[in-house]
């Protein structure tokens, strides 16, 4: 993978969760970097006027060297004229409208040849509602799907909800998406190197949580764990279940599924690829996310790949470490998976 790629950021979530004030940190905070911010609608946005040096049409400068324009066009004419201009870019953030499915945003990187080549998708970061993502989740499907997607949560507003109900959050978004890296915030305040530069295809910082997360209590092991003592959980819901990978239990979503496949044993590029095509050309609408990272007969690179939808991307990122165990890894996160189905085809692959 080529390090001039400029990363995308695309940042999602609910009406309301806290997107706006995490932008405006991005574009008034000094942080000597060069971001290109680019809004659904301006004039909903809310950005301080007196941050803005100079606005030409739908493009506006701001005063810390940031970039903010509209997609009131369309997404890959403004990036084509992002990428004209003179001075680089650190990074690009494309915010989806709070209604939407971020999925057509993060397509737009794959499928544009000209945007693919100047650009890759660096992580889904949603911002979602401590107060009200649980009622969300019941009612509004994108709000599920912005949750599913995402490489990167930030549970915001967690000062307006008791420690009970932020539990309970927490196993919720674990339910739906075991493999998000999860932050709590107040006012969306996160070190922006939480948000950016999150290289979300190199899924080892994913993974390496995941069998502490899978067996632990459901918290990312860096988290100090004082939150956790003196509150009794009553998970007597009739979705809880214990998962099947140990003694963890969490709510379990009957619809999504996030499936975790992995191999010590080099795999066969010619059965791997038309195998994975094959998959998400049939499995592709209730496919949201898929991420791997490979590792291929007779070859020194890691092969790291993600998707969305039907549409994959990869490519050779860098050598494999000496002391680095060469296995293969791919998480599926969907609706309704076959999950048998696809594990079988995945063992089929081994060279």
């Amino acid at each position: 993978m080529t390090d001039e790629k400029i990363p995308v950021t695309v940042l999602t979530g609910y009406l309301g969760a806290g997107k706006t004030t995490l932008l405006n940190r991005i574009l008034s905070e000094p942080h000597g970097k060069k971001y290109a911010v680019i809004v659904n609608e301006f004039g909903e946005i809310g950005i301080d006027n007196e941050l803005i040096v100079g606005a030409e049409e739908e493009v506006f400068e701001m005063n810390n060297g940031c970039i903010c324009c509209t997609v009131r066009g369309d997404l890959v004419r403004i990036l084509d004229g992002l990428m004209r201009r003179k001075g680089k870019f650190d990074a690009i953030i494309v915010e989806t409208t709070g209604l939407a499915d971020p999925a057509p945003v993060a397509q737009t990187f794959f499928i544009d040849e000209n945007v693919g080549r100047r650009t890759r998708l660096d992580a889904v970061v949603t911002v979602a509602d401590a107060k009200w993502l649980n009622d969300r989740l019941k009612d509004a499907p994108e709000a599920k799907n912005q949750i599913a997607f995402a490489d990167v949560i930030l549970i915001n507003k967690t000062d307006l909800v008791s420690p009970d109900e932020l539990s309970e959050v927490e196993a919720r978004i674990r339910g739906i998406n075991p493999y998000a890296k999860v932050h709590k915030t107040q006012r969306a305040k996160i070190a922006l190197d939480e948000v950016l530069g999150r290289n979300a295809f190199d899924l080892d910082r994913i993974l390496d949580l995941e069998p502490e997360f899978l067996e632990g209590d459901g918290h990312d092991p860096d988290h100090d764990h004082e939150h956790d003592h003196g509150h009794h959980h009553d998970h007597d819901h009739d979705h809880t279940h214990a998962h099947h990978h140990g003694g963890l239990k969490h709510y379990h979503d009957e619809e999504m599924q996030s499936i975790s496949l992995k191999s010590d044993k080099p795999l066969d590029p010619d059965k791997f690829f038309p195998w994975v095509q094959d998959l998400v050309q049939k499995e592709g609408p209730n496919i949201l996310r898929s991420k791997g990272i490979l590792a291929f007969k007779d070859d020194d690179q890691r092969f790291v790949f993600q998707g969305v939808h039907m549409i994959l991307d990869g490519d050779h990122q860098r050598p494999w470490n000496k002391n680095e165990r060469r296995e293969s890894r791919i998480v599926f996160i969907g609706r309704n998976l076959p999950g048998k189905k696809i594990a079988e085809g995945f063992e089929s692959c081994v060279a």
